[in-house]
């Protein structure tokens, strides 16, 4: 009773039952900070959702098709730590790339290659002013901590 296959891995998750069968466990990205689902960001006309734009992003790359989730030893904010790859690209360097998310550097000490390849992939977005980097936009984890731009305040 309560064993598991032979060669299973377990880890420790918050789960939530999508229906009787099926249960969603939320899983960080290694490496990156992403803007918040609902973080706004600004441009020369306003502000737009930066946060929602990363979400989107993420799920579009995950729809229809099978990730490999690598699991690290690690977790954050209660939730199971991993490297995702879709289709060969990884999505944390895809988010970084598209100007949606920020390099977490100091967690990437065991990882030099990937560590390399975030920060390369973070200074193209700036170098080329794509998504939130065409204009003004706080680290995710200052707007976890309540703090707003001029125009999330209008």
């Amino acid at each position: 009773m309560g064993s598991s296959p032979p060669g299973a891995q377990s880890f420790h998750a918050r789960g939530r039952a999508l229906d009787g069968d099926t249960i969603a466990v939320d899983i960080r990205l290694l490496g990156i900070d992403a803007f918040e689902t609902r973080q706004m960001c600004e441009r020369r006309n306003g502000c737009w959702p930066c946060g929602k734009a990363a979400q989107d992003l993420a799920a579009r790359a995950l729809r229809d098709a099978e990730p490999v989730i690598t699991l690290t030893p690690s977790s954050t904010y209660g939730r199971p730590v991993a490297t995702v790859t879709v289709r060969g690209s990884d999505l944390g360097e895809t988010l970084l790339r598209a100007g949606l998310a920020i390099p977490q550097s100091q967690y990437l000490r065991r990882d030099p290659a990937r560590r390399a390849r975030y920060e390369a992939a973070f200074a193209d977005a700036q170098g080329r002013r794509a998504g939130a980097f065409d204009g003004t936009w706080l680290p995710p984890a200052r707007w976890r901590k309540g703090e707003r731009l001029a125009c999330e305040r209008r």
